[in-house]
Order: structure tokens, then C-alpha cells, then sequence
């Protein structure tokens, strides 16, 4: 069966089933330099795919108030336990299980976070990014961070039909084509491309390209 196809709540509880975690549990590297580099007033922050909560909880380190979405029942119950072992208030990193599109929250947030919201089961991307818009506070701001490349043991690892639908990389340009920001409510202030360092399977050292775009909403109308 065409992977593509199978329930995205489904494959991803399987998926965090597969092992005890599936992340490094350390925050995205470009996440933190963009919140740092930008002293970006704290206040509501709103992560699109957290997973296990390692950016929300970082965001939460540094003041933030915090919440995390995930389609994941299993992501959301590591998050909590995450957050409740490191000492916080549901008021300062709130766990929530539910699919962005039918989420209903009458909050906006002063920034909304989507790091590698790109999925290896059917999901529409463009449209969650456009439901991320709406809930962004005017003077918010919206992070979003994509995979511009792979390392080359992935390719390796998914070799099938749909491979290209599991490996769909990103540029600034694409990025901002995919989000259609309206100028009269948006201002771009980062649109780059920026590297890190992994450590391959082998347990040497690779670079990867990631696509940042940070956008401000400076009103409504």
C-alpha cells in the first residue's frame, strides 16, 4: 500500500511506537538562533508538530507561554511527561493531540513555530501554513523551518515509488510561493537558506541545508 495513503495519525503513533524516542530531545538549531538573534519578545507561542516537545519546551525555558500541537496521541503524552519532569505549569507548556485543521482556539499567538512540517504521509502542508497565518497575533510573527535537503543515508532508506513525496526539499523562493503573504498584512524579515551539522548512522559529521522563513503580521486589514 502506498504510504501516502495511510492515516497520518495512525502512522505517526506507530511511528513513536517504534522506540522509546525518535528525537534527540534537543530544540531545532535554527528555531533558538531565530528567537536569539532576533530578541524576539516573549510572550504566546504556538508549535505546529511538536512531537516531543523539545521546541515548545525550549521556548517555555526562555518565558514563553507555550503550546504544542501534534496529530500524534503518543508525541503529545511524551511531551507532557517532558514538561512535567522539567517542572512546568500547564500554563507555561500545554500538550494538545489534535489535527491543526479542525483545531479550534479563539487565541492568537505572538509567534507560531512549524519545523519540518513535511511528511511522509499525505498531508497539506500549504493549507495547515495557511491556518497557521490566521492565528498569529498582529505584530506576531511565523517561523517556518524545511528540510532544503536530505542527508544521503535517507535516500537510501525510503528507495521506493514515492520516494520524491517523502523527500520533497524546500527553497526560500518555494517557501515563500507555498505561503502567499499578503504584503498589506505581512512582512518578511528572514528568507535564507542556513546549515547544520548531524552526525551521520557512521558517527561522522554531515551538513544539511534548511530553508528559514520568518514573517511578521503587522495588521489585519
Amino acid at each position: 500500500m502506498d504510504s501516502t495513503q495511510v492515516d497520518p495519525e495512525t502512522f505517526w503513533d506507530e511511528r513513536y511506537g517504534e522506540s522509546d524516542a525518535i528525537w534527540s530531545g534537543h530544540v531545532n538549531v535554527a528555531l533558538a538562533d531565530v528567537v536569539v538573534e532576533r530578541e524576539l519578545e516573549v510572550g504566546t507561542a504556538l508549535d505546529l508538530g511538536c512531537g516531543e516537545g523539545a521546541d515548545a519546551l525550549w521556548l517555555a525555558q526562555h518565558g514563553w507561554r507555550t503550546t504544542g500541537l501534534d496529530i500524534s496521541v503518543v508525541a503529545v503524552q511524551r511531551a507532557q511527561a517532558a514538561a512535567k519532569a522539567q517542572g512546568f505549569s500547564a500554563a507555561q507548556a500545554r500538550f494538545e493531540a489534535a489535527d491543526l485543521m479542525s483545531w479550534n482556539s479563539d487565541q492568537k499567538f505572538d509567534l507560531i513555530t512549524a519545523s519540518f512540517l513535511q511528511s511522509p504521509v499525505q498531508f497539506d502542508r500549504t493549507q495547515a501554513l495557511h491556518v497557521a497565518q490566521d492565528l498569529v497575533a498582529p505584530g506576531g510573527r511565523l517561523l517556518v523551518i524545511s528540510h532544503a535537503s536530505f542527508p544521503p543515508w535517507a535516500k537510501d532508506h525510503h528507495e521506493d515509488a514515492d520516494h520524491e513525496a517523502k523527500h520533497e526539499t524546500t527553497t526560500p523562493e518555494s517557501e515563500l510561493e507555498l505561503l502567499q503573504l499578503d504584503e498589506r498584512r505581512w512582512s518578511v524579515e528572514i528568507a535564507e537558506l542556513r546549515s547544520r551539522e548531524i552526525t551521520a548512522p557512521d558517527g561522522k559529521l554531515a551538513s544539511l541545508d534548511d530553508t528559514v522563513i520568518l514573517a511578521r503580521r503587522t495588521g489585519w486589514d
